[in-house]
């Protein structure tokens, strides 16, 4: 008799200290990984099929889409650029877990293999330091 009551007090014991652990993971979760979603998309909206072989003054159409998992507001400066010319420069700004695709089109002048098309994101206010940064290889004959 007491063996047996003496283990139901330590099952007990047992169920309150699992169920306090479970309410304080619950109420103080971890925090998540903060980041920032940058990539560039087809004119289909899908990972491929981007305008990478045109003709001199041939447009070539492509998404570019970011996503702030930051865990607050963010600001950010968008620059592309072409062979290291700057063709547009923008600042976005987003909500936490806001998401913002922008249709971008681009229209090469000069002929050439293997041309940049360089997309940088800044988290501001540092425009100094390159926050994400991805690059498209275009021929253009």
């Amino acid at each position: 008799m007491k063996i047996d009551r003496f283990i139901s007090y330590i099952i007990l014991a047992i169920i309150i200290i699992a169920s306090i652990g479970v309410i304080f993971i619950v109420v103080n979760p971890a925090p998540g990984e903060k980041f920032t979603e940058f990539y560039i998309l087809g004119s289909d909206g899908k990972a491929g099929n981007y305008p990478t072989n045109l003709t001199v003054n041939e447009s070539g159409t492509l998404i570019i889409g970011i996503v702030n998992h930051e865990g607050a507001p963010t600001n950010y400066q968008l620059a592309v650029k072409l062979n290291n010319n700057t063709i547009t420069q923008q600042n976005i700004s987003l909500q936490n877990n806001e998401k913002k695709e922008t249709t971008f089109t681009f229209t090469p002048n000069q002929t050439g293999n293997n041309q940049t098309l360089d997309f940088y994101l800044f988290k501001l206010p540092d425009t100094q330091n390159v926050y994400r940064f991805l690059e498209l290889l275009i021929n253009v004959s």
